[in-house]
């Protein structure tokens, strides 16, 4: 059989803070939920936007530090794979099902909150750009 992929890549913004708990072996899992948009014409010519949610779950170490570094709005890159559960609802008898997105990987895309009010100092964020602008120019001597 070939192979197959089960891979998600999202970009987006973080809905509530990420809640983070311990499994009962100790192990770290952080879940949360992240918002995608997109905007489209409809049949009448009016631009429309549709908002799509996804629940992210986060394992080990990624779990630790995504529970560290990201809060509520924190705009986020995440690579992972879908995970289908499925449960009979104890009160209908009907199947119920929940896909959530296993993230593998998680780039934080804007600036990092600070421990006192969400938001990074802006010194630290102009330093920030700095060093990246100084990467970056450092990047233009290398010849290709």
């Amino acid at each position: 059989m070939p192979k197959s992929v089960n891979k998600v890549i999202l970009v987006g913004n973080v809905g509530n803070a990420p809640e983070v708990k311990y499994s009962p072996g100790g192990t770290p899992v952080a879940k949360f939920s992240l918002a995608t948009n997109e905007k489209f014409k409809d049949r009448s010519g009016e631009w429309q936007e549709r908002v799509e949610w996804h629940s992210i779950v986060a394992w080990q170490r990624l779990a630790e530090v995504v529970g560290e570094y990201v809060a509520s709005g924190s705009k986020l890159y995440i690579e992972g794979k879908l995970e289908t559960s499925s449960w009979e609802d104890r009160h209908t008898g009907q199947m119920k099902y929940r896909t959530k997105v296993v993230a593998r990987d998680i780039v934080l895309l804007g600036p990092r909150p600070s421990a006192v009010d969400g938001h990074q100092d802006q010194e630290e964020a102009g330093q920030t750009r700095a060093n990246a602008m100084e990467s970056a120019n450092d990047m233009e001597d290398i010849p290709f």
